[in-house]
């Protein structure tokens, strides 16, 4: 990466993008692996792997809220420690770092505390039945004591991206993965750890990558560097980073929500077999979700750096750039999984019959996939532009206004079987989504460019 901390404001956007879109594509892509490769090995367990698999995928709402509390300090923060960068203003971007920094060890503790206590009921309520709610308790017993290398990794790895060192974010999931893919098959196979080795081994991996993200940042080559001095909280900092975070954390935090909705309503109409291949599904979306998150985190840094510079061309530029590479990238993970949703599925169960209903499932579940490049480009730019308010506005409609509803009211209207119908509320939900988006977007980002052109008008008068 260029010493030159003005190389946001002066390389081609093209280029610049490609520069760090790469890495941070890369590194979700490995997070994917990450997140997926313990379902993997969990699901080929002999005898048991079907329900084992089912009950580790009813641990993944509390997963999912463990790791929407980073978005607070992380995907909160360092936008706007860009933003400062961008605005000459060094100081208070690594104050944000700190104090960010101390919030994100403080909700651990937290969370390490209420996981440890009340697991099991949290479990017994997000949707594990007697058949599988001892493989739930097993894996979030140890998963919950790693809770402070999951939310630093995450929360702070974040603040390495912003700053432009793309690779090295990348090098943060990459050390991670590599220990877990290593570790999963000695614990959960060679010790007879079943369950319980997959939680080690992520939790063991996590702690690694945690070790590499703070040594960076407390480190000499890092712009934005941790510092003691900046540990006392200060509300200037923390409150406006969260009302930003809150837009990210909403919608992931929200699928912890829906993974909910979704396991209580196919229990009720499908059984064990239709919460096990909501697993699956869940674990095929993640190959949609994280890349396009890795192109949005890509583009971030050189949209947030030019908004608070002003050049309004850059900011442009850099979205419909990401627009196109989201909207390329969904199209063809959708068109895959069409054509081959048995090979998806088969990546984490043996089970004949398991295989055989997710086949259909999966093809109901990503019907409007395609469209949700259009999604994603959107809400990244309001969050890295500081539109915390549109931000959250485009989460909440799509999940607790379209989705959440649709999987309690399409069984009863729509003339398939309700468990199909159950599966169907998410594209319909996207759908609607989408179209909500791009008219809301549409608007604010025209404001947005309008106002920088006047501000750079006034300047040259």
């Amino acid at each position: 990466m260029k010493s030159d901390k003005n190389f946001l404001a002066t390389e081609p956007v093209g280029k610049l993008l490609l520069k760090l879109a790469l890495p941070t594509v890369t590194a979700q892509l490995i997070n994917m692996l990450y997140n997926i490769v313990d379902r993997i090995y969990i699901g080929h367990i002999a005898d048991v792997g079907a329900l084992a698999l089912t009950g580790v995928g009813v641990c993944m709402p509390l997963i999912m809220i463990v790791t929407a509390f980073s978005a607070f300090a992380g995907y909160g923060g360092a936008p706007r420690a860009s933003i400062f960068m961008g605005k000459k203003d060094p100081d208070a971007a690594e104050k944000t770092l700190g104090n960010c920094f101390i919030v994100q060890i403080l909700i651990s503790l937290l969370l390490t505390g209420t996981l440890l206590i009340w697991n099991q009921d949290l479990l017994s309520a997000f949707g594990a039945s007697e058949n599988t709610i001892r493989y739930s308790v097993e894996y979030m017993q140890i998963y919950s004591l790693g809770t402070i290398f999951v939310q630093l990794t995450l929360g702070m790895n974040a603040f390495i991206t912003a700053q432009g060192f793309a690779k090295t974010g990348m090098l943060s999931v990459l050390i991670g993965a590599v220990v877990n893919i290593i570790l999963d098959p000695i614990l959960i196979f060679g010790l007879n750890m079943g369950v319980q080795g997959a939680a080690l081994a992520t939790i063991l991996s996590q702690a690694v990558s945690c070790i590499w993200v703070l040594a960076f940042l407390f480190g000499k080559k890092t712009h934005l560097r941790i510092k003691k001095e900046h540990f006392r909280l200060q509300a200037k900092m923390v409150l406006p980073a969260f009302a930003l975070g809150s837009a990210v954390f909403v919608m992931q935090a929200s699928e912890s929500v829906i993974s909910v909705c979704f396991n209580s309503s196919l229990l009720r109409y499908g059984g064990d077999i239709a919460v096990g291949a909501m697993t699956i599904l869940t674990s095929v979306m993640q190959f949609a979700m994280l890349p396009l998150q890795g192109l949005g985190q890509g583009a971030q840094p050189i949209i947030s750096y030019n908004y608070g510079a002003g050049n309004g061309e850059r900011v442009k530029s850099a979205f419909w750039l990401l627009l196109r590479a989201d909207m390329c990238y969904a199209t063809l993970l959708w068109l895959l999984v069409m054509l081959f949703p048995g090979g998806f599925a088969a990546m984490f169960t043996s089970d004949v019959q398991l295989i055989a209903f997710t086949k259909t499932a999966l093809r109901i579940y990503i019907a409007c996939l395609l469209l949700f490049g259009i999604q994603m480009s959107c809400q990244m730019t309001f969050t890295s532009i500081g539109y915390a308010k549109a931000s959250i506005i485009v989460a909440v409609m799509r999940k607790f206004v379209l989705l959440i509803p649709l999987i309690y009211i399409l069984p009863h209207i729509l003339p398939i079987d309700k468990t199909w119908a159950v599966y169907a509320a998410e594209p319909v939900a996207d759908f609607f989504a989408v179209a909500f988006t791009t008219v809301l977007f549409t608007f604010q980002f025209k404001k947005v460019l309008r106002q920088l052109d006047d501000k750079k008008a006034q300047q040259k008068i």
